[in-house]
C-alpha cells in the first residue's frame, strides 16, 4: 500500500470528497491500514468519480472521471497486482499505457523504423469513445480467464458500478469505464 501511495501521491485533482493527497498524507499510516483492511474485508465502498471535461484539438471535449485520492491508491494497488499478469502478453512494439514506456519511446521506435528500416507506412487508428463503450460482461469474462482472487474481482466490480457524479446527478452505466482512473487503461 505504501508503494501504491508513493506512485499515486503526485497530486492531481481531488475527487468528489474534495480530499487532496496532502490531506490523506497527514495520517498516512492509519489511512493506508484502514484502506487495506476495508479492501480485504470487502467493506471498501468505491465512490463515484467526479466528471470533468478537457478540451480536445478538434473542439470537442473528453470526459474524465476523477477518483478520490483513496480510490486512486486502491486502484494503483490492484494495478500493481494485475500488471505483471497481463504485461507478458504485449508485443515489444506496444507502448500505450505500459510501464516504463512513453509516447516519446513510441515516436523514437517509429523514427527508427522509418529512417533505419525504410518503412513507408504509418497507420494511426483510434477507436472513438472506446473507454465509454467497454462492455462490463465482456470485461468480466476476460478477467475470468486469469483472475480468480475474490478481493481483486470485487474491487473491479465496485469500480465498474460506482458511477459518475456530474454536477448533482449520479449516473450509473452498464458499459464503459471512466477515463482518468489509474486502473482504467
Amino acid at each position: 500500500m505504501f508503494e501504491a501511495w508513493a506512485l499515486t501521491r503526485k497530486g492531481g485533482a481531488a475527487g468528489i470528497n474534495g480530499r487532496t493527497a496532502a490531506d490523506y498524507e497527514r495520517d498516512l499510516e492509519v489511512n493506508l491500514e484502514s484502506l487495506l483492511s476495508r479492501i480485504k474485508s470487502g467493506s471498501y465502498h468505491a465512490p463515484p468519480v467526479r466528471r470533468h471535461y478537457i478540451p480536445k484539438a478538434d473542439g470537442s471535449k473528453r470526459p474524465l472521471g476523477i477518483p478520490t485520492i483513496e480510490d486512486k491508491v486502491a486502484q494503483r494497488a490492484i494495478l500493481m497486482l494485475l500488471e505483471p499478469i497481463y504485461e507478458q502478453d504485449f508485443l515489444d512494439c506496444s507502448f500505450g499505457f505500459r510501464p516504463d514506456r512513453s509516447a516519446h519511446d513510441a515516436l523514437r521506435r517509429l523514427c527508427d523504423g522509418i529512417m533505419g528500416q525504410r518503412q513507408c507506412w504509418v497507420i494511426d487508428a483510434d477507436i472513438s469513445k472506446y473507454f465509454d463503450s467497454i462492455d462490463h460482461r465482456h470485461l468480466r469474462s476476460f478477467l475470468d480467464l486469469r483472475i480468480t482472487d475474490g478481493v481483486i474481482r470485487r474491487m473491479i466490480d465496485k469500480w465498474l458500478k460506482a458511477g459518475v457524479l456530474e454536477g448533482d446527478s449520479l449516473q450509473n452505466s452498464a458499459a464503459g469505464t471512466p477515463q482518468g482512473g489509474v486502473i482504467t487503461p
